[in-house]
């Protein structure tokens, strides 16, 4: 067999033959890579697996347009150099179907673990794309991992039942250990593995019951890129038997945590106050804007749930930097959520959750809910009172100063009034009729704020008599010593000292007849609408 006795003996026929003919071929370098599984100790040993894997690494790290094949290997027509079909030598006028990058995929995932890992190695040592590697990675493991193909459309379930067929479906032990290799195989770059692949992974890691470094590695790769997630994402069932809870709500804390970590590692900070005490805004402030946008909604899904404690739910809820809210809309609801869906919460314990809220955040439509809503402790309505009444006194006056700075510049411009337009003067007269219906309107408006302040002085007056009145039935809400500081902040000291100087007042007024209130809110609501 060898060239010591005579020339063209079977070894060195074999050697050509492996050469010229079958590492040349896309598909006689996989056929002949997935039978080495059988003799994969003497394969080695001969250096058939090593040239195989070379060949097929080559070939799938090399466009297949640049060479014609692999349509060119299955006998296919040729090309003329404007790239169009011969046929004959004549041209057809055809144009050829370009292969995409993920045209060896399928042929790949036929192979082994321990051949998949080695060509994977191969075309990384080459340098392939990673983005073509993890598309690799992902293909190979719908195939192998049941668990990844719940969400599969009708043909890739067919295709996988095909191929089931011709292997036999791997044991949980199987795919736990083929998962932790994947595991291993990705990249840990942010943004080149997709957050669905990541997640469903991580469900398969849990369901699987893989080691503990598995599942933190595929949290701290989601946390990497919390931002591009969804909220169908988060929803992870929960498969521990102690705890009784629908949603692992201490998995996607984790997440959350990691997420925090990278952003401050990143240079994310809190960002600057402007001379108004506006936040000033950033484009790095976008990311993690979008995770508290996320996990509010998060926590609107969860909230009711009968077994989700409060300490889980506020403690979520407060990992969020207050920076990261522009506004609290989205909190106040899931507050309000699981409120409803907890009635059984003690006072004391509404008003510990509602301490993650900033009452200066809600939108004027959040704070009229809120006037209203029976199920919030009695401080934070009082202080979503004075806020909103804050709110609509800024408004009128941002209107006032808009006005006047119309009727200025009007002025500068020496726009004619009323009287020189009589005495038939030049000018504009439409704008000189608009800045005076402007005037009048806003007049109109002043007129109104007053009468509407001494209507709510005289109310209060009234309100507070009846108040003092029914006093001894209400003495259980507040305590001599009591300060109401909840959604406060520092810089807002003077507010909250001047709202707790008058407890005894707004108490009243939260608690007084319904038909005052609803009057007021009626002309809070015509206020609105008329600046």
């Amino acid at each position: 067999m060898t060239e010591e006795i005579a020339e063209g003996n079977l070894i060195a026929q074999t050697e050509n033959f492996l050469t010229q003919t079958v590492l040349k071929s896309w598909k006689d370098s996989i056929k002949a890579l997935h039978t080495c599984d059988d003799v994969i100790d003497l394969a080695e040993k001969l250096q058939v697996v090593k040239k195989c894997i070379d060949s097929v690494a080559t070939k799938s790290s090399t466009d297949p347009d640049v060479f014609g094949w692999p349509v060119a290997q299955y006998g296919g027509p040729t090309q003329s150099p404007g790239g169009s079909f011969l046929w004959n030598g004549i041209s057809t006028g055809a144009r050829p179907r370009n292969c995409s990058s993920d045209w060896w995929y399928d042929d790949v995932s036929c192979l082994s673990l321990p051949l998949y890992k080695k060509v994977i190695s191969a075309m990384e040592y080459r340098g392939v794309n990673q983005d073509i590697i993890v598309g690799s990675l992902n293909h190979y493991a719908k195939r192998r991992l049941p668990g990844l193909n719940r969400r599969k459309s009708i043909s890739d379930v067919s295709n996988c039942l095909s191929v089931s067929t011709l292997t036999a479906m791997p044991s949980e032990e199987e795919q736990r250990y083929l998962l932790e290799e994947i595991d291993r195989l990705l990249p840990f770059q942010r943004g080149v593995t997709s957050c669905k692949l990541l997640f469903g992974l991580l469900r398969t890691a849990i369901f699987l019951k893989a080691s503990s470094s598995c599942m933190s590695n595929l949290e701290r790769r989601i946390g990497l890129q919390l931002d591009k997630a969804t909220l169908e994402d988060l929803l992870i069932t929960n498969m521990s038997e102690s705890i009784e809870m629908l949603y692992d709500v201490d998995c996607v804390h984790r997440i959350l945590d990691h997420f925090l970590a990278m952003d401050q590692e990143t240079g994310g900070a809190s960002p600057g106050i402007g001379e108004d005490g506006h936040l000033l805004a950033s484009p790095s402030l976008l990311p993690i804007t979008m995770v508290a946008k996320l996990i509010d909604g998060y926590l609107a899904e969860v909230a009711p749930d009968a077994n989700l404690k409060l300490p889980k739910f506020r403690s979520l809820a407060a990992a969020i930097p207050d920076y990261a809210r522009p506004i609290d809309d989205g909190l106040y609801r899931a507050v309000d959520i699981y409120l409803k869906a907890h009635p059984h919460l003690s006072e004391s314990e509404k008003e510990e959750l509602c301490r993650v809220m900033d009452c200066q955040k809600l939108s004027l439509e959040a704070c009229t809910h809120a006037a209203q809503n029976e199920r919030l402790p009695l401080r934070v309505i009082v202080q979503v009172l004075f806020f909103e009444q804050l709110q609509l006194r800024s408004s009128i006056a941002e209107c006032l100063m808009i006005s006047e700075n119309l009727e200025g510049g009007s002025r500068q411009l020496g726009m004619p009034t009323s009287s020189e337009q009589h005495r038939g003067g030049g000018g504009w007269p439409l704008a000189a009729r608009e800045n005076q219906a402007l005037r009048e309107g806003m007049d109109g408006m002043k007129q109104r704020v007053a009468e509407l302040e001494k209507e709510c002085s005289t109310m209060r007056e009234e309100i507070a008599r009846l108040g003092r009145s029914r006093s001894t039935g209400k003495s259980r809400l507040f305590s001599l010593g009591a300060k109401p500081q909840i959604c406060s902040t520092a810089k807002d000291a003077a507010p909250a000292k001047a709202a707790t100087s008058s407890d005894d007042d707004k108490l009243a007024v939260v608690k007084a007849d319904a038909t005052p209130r609803l009057k007021l809110s009626r002309h809070k609501k015509n206020l609105s609408i008329e600046a």
